[in-house]
């Protein structure tokens, strides 16, 4: 399975609003699981099996709780069973078909 996700704290007591001492915390635990990952500017996706997957997610909540009074977690899921590889093989499918499309 694929996960993208979002977690950050509100009520932090920054002027700017910044959070990301918050998701560094949360991004350690991603690295630290040894999962395929990627993180971006928005969201972090993560690839395992469902328990593993949902194990480092709330592990990454839990490691943003200590940063505000409330956190909000954001979360899409893709379940495909016996498919693996796909953080990268989705994104080299998509990248195919554009080519074939030029080439139209």
């Amino acid at each position: 399975m694929l996960v993208a996700f979002s977690v950050a704290p509100s009520g932090t007591g920054h002027a700017d609003g910044s959070v990301h001492d918050a998701v560094a915390a949360a991004v350690r635990v991603v690295r630290d699981s040894g999962l395929p990952h990627r993180t971006t500017s928005m969201f972090t996706e993560i690839e395992g099996e469902w328990d593993e997957v949902f194990d480092v997610v709330r592990r990454a909540t839990e490691a943003v709780q200590p940063f505000g009074s409330r956190v909000s977690l954001v979360l899409k899921a893709d379940i495909r069973p016996g498919w693996t590889g796909e953080l990268e093989g989705k994104v080299e499918r998509l990248e195919a078909a554009i080519e074939e499309q030029r080439d139209v």
